[in-house]
């Protein structure tokens, strides 16, 4: 017994620390990609994070004991979900940050844990208690205060946004849908095989999307660029890998094996580590400069995230993959 006990609770400390280590992940995300965005456009940045994060995905396919047999309906199910999951969900998010700071479009990703939580509300007939409620209002008053801070003048890089606040907002909300469609399919398959079904399909879509302008270029009037490659910086190239392999795939695997071996409501407050984390990391790094508007903003965001997931009201985030 004694050594059960001490075998159980070396897991349960190796699960936190598995979410620990992919929530500070995650919030390196929008760094990398602000490094990337220096020398590419958006879709270029998100399609090549996308071409190292399915090398990442190809060992679960390869050596994984699961087989996913899926009917045609959950194809169905996994294709919508991986086109809200991968090209409408980055591209938004990451024309946003192309259009705001990092900082910025890190806290506004703080309210997804809200977010969530009210969606099981409305679509999976959870219920919010008024503690619950005055959360997801704290967290909304929040975000209208970061976005308050941005400017309302043309996007000018380097400098917060009304319009980057609000695509980043808009990303979050494709990827409501998408954890929503994919919670059905992770009911009765292996969830580290269905995300990597999902962002391999996701991928292919967001490469026809890219790609297919440029391919196709001879026969349109209007010339589409090839994606860049010589001239890139290896500072870009680094950028892109870490952003594919670490932020993507690596933390896919972390966050689903961890998430397994700790409690559901405890497994959540690590979520909170990428806003904090990212919005620090704009500010340190790449010398952003954080006005009142988006301090008190962020606050409100991080206060409720952490009162909702420590307190259990968080639905199960098993599939919270970015």
């Amino acid at each position: 017994m004694a050594i059960e006990s001490i075998t159980s609770r070396r897991t349960l400390w190796l699960g936190y620390g598995a979410c620990a280590l992919a929530g500070c992940l995650w919030g390196t995300g929008f760094y990398w990609g602000r490094l990337a965005l220096n020398e590419m456009s958006v879709e270029h940045m998100v399609l090549y994070r996308f071409a190292f994060a399915c090398l990442g995905m190809a060992p679960v396919l390869l050596f994984s004991r699961h087989r996913v047999r899926l009917t045609a309906g959950e194809w169905r199910t996994l294709l919508i979900s991986a086109a809200f999951g991968v090209p409408v969900q980055f591209l938004l998010q990451f024309h946003g940050l192309a259009r705001t700071t990092v900082s910025h479009a890190a806290l506004m990703v703080g309210a997804m844990p809200v977010l969530l939580a009210a969606a099981a509300a409305l679509f999976a007939g959870e219920r919010l208690d008024r503690i619950g409620w005055l959360a997801l209002f704290g967290s909304t008053a929040g975000a209208a205060l970061i976005v308050l801070g941005g400017g309302r003048a043309p996007a000018v890089r380097g400098q917060p946004s009304l319009t980057g606040d609000l695509l980043v907002v808009a990303s979050l909300i494709t990827a409501l849908a998408w954890i929503i469609l994919s919670k059905r399919l992770m009911q009765t398959h292996s969830p580290p095989v269905v995300t990597a079904y999902t962002i391999l399909s996701g991928a292919g879509m967001l490469a026809i999307w890219v790609l297919g302008p440029w391919l196709l270029s001879p026969w349109l009037p209007v010339k589409a660029s090839p994606p860049p490659f010589a001239h890139l910086s290896p500072t870009a190239w680094v950028a892109l890998a870490l952003s594919g392999l670490l932020c993507t795939a690596l933390t896919t695997f972390l966050w689903n094996w961890g998430i397994h071996h700790v409690p559901a409501s405890r497994a959540g407050v690590f979520l909170n580590i990428e806003p904090a984390l990212g919005s620090w990391l704009g500010v340190k790094l790449l010398g952003e400069h954080l006005g009142p508007y988006a301090w008190a903003g962020g606050a409100l965001i991080l206060a409720a995230a952490i009162t909702l997931t420590v307190r259990g009201h968080e639905p199960e985030p098993a599939v919270i993959l970015e």
